[in-house]
């Protein structure tokens, strides 16, 4: 069984701003708009709220971000427009995790590579994230089609999945021929514990080199911030492959409302205290990000 370390949760100058190290990268976010020249898809699994390009690049220069992955989000449907209006607006500074109907052309995914993606996400969750089958979702069952897309172009698999789905499909993660990062920990249910065999898959496929783990801690939470019932996780996490985890604040938080809506600051000021030492968030924020995202 893999087990986590035990971290301080001290608070590191409440009240003070911190520093992130340098080339430090937010891995998770979206946008969305304006919707004058990106209109969401007609039919869609969620209403998001505006999030347009200006707004984002804005957030990451507030928390002091030099680098940022957008993922598309299911609300534009197939239409990419928004995400890669974005990232050929700072080329050197963002990358992008795509969501391709099953049908791209060679062609598009070029283009979109030229653009800036990195990635193609596959999605399968249950419970109350899950959603019929809209345009702008990959079911994890297309990515043993996609793989050798993938490979060739040097990309690689994001899957936000729950750890059963994960567990289930463990032997095709482990060979599927490409990099796999795993969203939100994996999304697991934290009344199982760290114990639990799918989570403990999780861990073993990251510790055995097979996936990416991103430490997005505030959906997995049945509490508020901050989030204690995650951190014994995360820390497995970290622990199991500290080179093959990375950080993201899935800004702008679709979903969260009122006391739930979380804050870049925040998070990070809980990811400090999660990880108080500064050569692991460097591996963290900045240089796992750069090998996983090809930044110079």
């Amino acid at each position: 069984m893999i087990s986590g370390i035990s971290m301080s949760t001290t608070a590191q100058n409440s009240g003070t701003p911190f520093s992130l190290p340098g080339q430090a990268c937010d891995c998770h976010a979206h946008v969305f708009g304006p919707y004058n020249r990106f209109p969401l898809a007609t039919e869609r699994p969620y209403d998001p709220p505006v999030a347009a390009k200006e707004s984002y690049l804005a957030m990451l220069d507030n928390a002091g971000f030099a680098r940022g992955v957008l993922v598309h989000g299911g609300a534009n449907g197939w239409d990419h427009s928004a995400m890669l209006d974005a990232l050929r607006a700072a080329p050197s500074r963002l990358r992008g995790i795509a969501v391709p109907p099953p049908n791209v052309t060679d062609e598009q995914l070029a283009n979109m590579n030229a653009a800036g993606v990195r990635g193609v996400r596959f999605t399968q969750v249950t419970g109350p994230s899950a959603a019929r089958a809209y345009d702008g979702r990959l079911d994890l069952a297309e990515l043993p089609n996609f793989a050798p897309r993938l490979r060739k172009l040097g990309w690689h698999a994001q899957v936000w999945a729950n750890c059963d789905v994960i567990e289930r499909n463990a032997a095709m993660l482990r060979s599927c021929g490409v990099p796999v990062v795993i969203d939100h920990l994996g999304y697991f249910d934290v009344s199982r514990g760290v114990t639990d065999s799918a989570f403990q898959v999780v861990a073993q496929l990251l510790a055995d080199g097979y996936v990416w783990a991103k430490l997005t801690a505030f959906r997995n939470s049945k509490g508020l911030a901050p989030y204690a019932d995650v951190q014994p996780f995360h820390d497995t996490l970290v622990t199991a492959n500290p080179e093959q985890v990375v950080w993201g604040s899935d800004w702008p938080f679709l979903g969260m409302k009122g006391e739930k809506l979380p804050t870049v600051p925040a998070l990070l000021q809980i990811l400090f205290q999660w990880l108080p030492d500064p050569g692991l968030r460097e591996q963290v924020l900045s240089s796992n990000p750069a090998r996983l995202y090809g930044f110079p």
